[in-house]
């Protein structure tokens, strides 16, 4: 069964949310060498329960909390969402040498993400 894997949310401030972040939970931030400004969010131990998440600048048009859910194929899960009523917000992009991902939203208008690794993404 596909579970959520990666959170991401958006800041108008990025410094200033790193600091309230680690200020009151202890997490980490580094920044990824990608085309956008994106920051990768450790937020404990891997043999913890919990996940890891992401950081990016709020865009002009505002931004929200994305819960990205990792599938077996992006391809078929498009499919499966759009023909249960979802839309494609963001078509299938590759994250070189990680995988595959894509944000829909569902019927009631929250966005999320799925993701399928694939180390020869380009």
């Amino acid at each position: 069964m596909p579970r959520v894997v990666h959170f991401e949310f958006t800041a108008h401030d990025p410094d200033r949310a790193i600091k309230f972040y680690k200020d009151v939970f202890g997490w980490t931030f580094n920044k990824w060498e990608g085309p956008e400004e994106y920051w990768l969010v450790n937020t404990g131990e891997k043999s913890e329960p919990g996940i890891d998440g992401g950081m990016l600048r709020r865009p002009p048009e505002g931004g929200t909390t994305v819960n990205t859910i990792e599938v077996r194929s992006v391809d078929d899960y498009i499919k499966k969402a759009t023909r249960s009523g979802g839309q494609i917000t963001m078509p299938k992009s590759a994250i070189p040498g990680v995988g595959y991902v894509a944000y829909c939203k569902d019927t009631e208008g929250n966005v999320f993400g799925i993701f399928q690794t694939d180390e020869n993404a380009k």
